[in-house]
C-alpha cells in the first residue's frame, strides 16, 4: 500500500469511528483499525488505539477487542502493556458493578484501589466524586454504614494529594450529608476536628466539635474535645466542657469521677468534694425516683448498681485526703 492509500485509508478509519463509535458492533470497526496500523508498522498508534477502544467499549463487547490487544502486547513483549490491558479489564468490571448497582460501596472501594494503585489523580478524583455522589438510600444506619468510609477521600486529599482546601470541603459536605438527627458518627466529627488540628485552626476544630455537641453529642466526642483543651492548658474550657458532658449524661459515672480526677490533680479539693457530692446526690436521687423503697431495703453503706464504682472512688479521695476528708467519705 503507498504512503497515499494509507493516508487515505487511515482518514476512513478516522471518520468511521467518529460516526461509529456508540455503535453496538462498534468493536469490530475499533479492531480492524488498530489492525491496519499494526500492519503500517505502527505500533504505538495501534497500542494508543486499542487503549482508547478499551476505555470507551463497554467490557461485555469487548472480548474479542480484549483477546487482540492481549496478543499484540504479548507479540510486541511491551510488559507495561499488558498490565494496562489487565487494569482496563478490572476498571470495566468495577464500571459494570457500580452501574448495575450504585449503592454497592465494596464495589466502589475495589473500584477506587484500582485506580490508587495505577496513580493518575485525575482517575482518582473522578472516581471518588462519583461514589460519593450515591448517598444511601434511606436514612437507616445500616445503609450508611460503609457510605462513611468513603471518607477515605479525605485522607486520600489531604495525605496524598496534598489539597488541603478539598480535604476541608469533602469533610463539610460529608457531615452536611449525614442524618444526624436520627444518627451520627462520632469518627466524622473527630477526623474532620483532628485535620483542622493539624492546620494549625483551633477554632476551626471547635467550631466542629462544638456543632457536634449540638446535632449529635457522643461520649467520644466529649472525651476528646477535653483531651485537647487540657492538652492545651484550657483548665476552665475543660470545666465547661465536663459541665455540658453531664448536663447531657448525668448518669454517667465516668464523666463524674475524671472531672473531679481533674480538680484533685490542680489540688481543688473543695472543688473536687462538691463535684463528688453533687454525683452522688445526683445518681441516688434518680434512683430513687425509679424506686423510693430501693435504699430501705439495703443494709447501711451497701453500694449499688452503677454508683458502685463511683462511691468507692469517693472512699479513695476521702482516704488520700487524710482524716478530715474521710470523715466526707463516711458520711456518704
Amino acid at each position: 500500500m503507498k504512503n497515499g492509500e494509507i493516508v487515505q485509508a487511515r482518514n476512513v478509519y478516522e471518520r468511521a469511528v467518529e460516526k461509529l463509535a456508540d455503535e453496538e458492533d462498534a468493536e469490530q470497526l475499533f479492531v480492524a483499525f488498530a489492525e491496519f496500523e499494526e500492519r503500517c508498522k505502527k505500533m504505538e498508534r495501534a497500542r494508543c488505539f486499542y487503549k482508547f477502544a478499551l476505555d470507551h467499549i463497554p467490557k461485555d463487547s469487548a472480548k474479542d477487542l480484549y483477546r487482540k490487544f492481549m496478543a499484540f502486547e504479548k507479540q510486541y513483549r511491551d510488559k507495561e502493556g499488558i498490565e494496562d490491558a489487565i487494569v482496563g479489564k478490572r476498571r470495566f468490571q468495577y464500571k459494570d458493578e457500580v452501574r448495575k448497582n450504585p449503592w454497592n460501596y465494596d464495589a466502589w472501594f475495589d473500584y477506587i484501589r484500582l485506580e490508587e494503585s495505577v496513580g493518575n489523580k485525575g482517575r482518582i478524583r473522578e472516581v471518588y466524586e462519583r461514589a460519593i455522589a450515591n448517598v444511601p438510600p434511606a436514612e437507616e444506619k445500616r445503609y450508611w454504614q460503609r457510605y462513611v468510609y468513603l471518607i477515605n477521600y479525605d485522607l486520600y486529599e489531604e495525605l496524598d494529594a496534598g489539597d488541603m482546601e478539598r480535604t476541608r470541603d469533602v469533610y463539610r459536605e460529608c457531615l452536611k450529608l449525614i442524618p444526624h438527627e436520627k444518627f451520627s458518627f462520632a469518627k466524622i466529627w473527630l477526623l474532620a476536628a483532628q485535620f483542622e488540628i493539624s492546620q494549625l485552626n483551633l477554632k476551626g476544630a471547635r467550631q466542629i466539635l462544638g456543632n457536634a455537641f449540638g446535632k449529635a453529642p457522643k461520649d467520644n466526642i466529649f472525651k476528646k474535645y477535653i483531651e485537647i483543651e487540657l492538652q492545651l492548658g484550657n483548665i476552665d474550657r475543660c470545666r465547661k466542657l465536663y459541665e455540658k458532658y453531664l448536663e447531657w449524661a448525668p448518669e454517667n459515672c465516668y464523666a463524674w469521677s475524671k472531672y473531679a480526677e481533674l480538680e484533685r490533680s490542680l489540688a481543688e479539693t473543695e472543688r473536687a468534694r462538691a463535684i463528688f457530692e453533687l454525683a452522688i446526690l445526683d445518681i441516688w436521687r434518680r434512683d430513687w425516683w425509679r424506686d423510693p423503697n430501693l435504699y430501705w431495703r439495703l443494709p447501711r453503706g451497701k453500694p449499688i448498681g452503677r454508683t458502685e464504682n463511683l462511691i468507692l472512688e469517693i472512699s479513695w479521695f476521702g482516704e488520700s485526703m487524710g482524716n478530715k476528708d474521710s470523715a466526707f467519705a463516711e458520711d456518704v
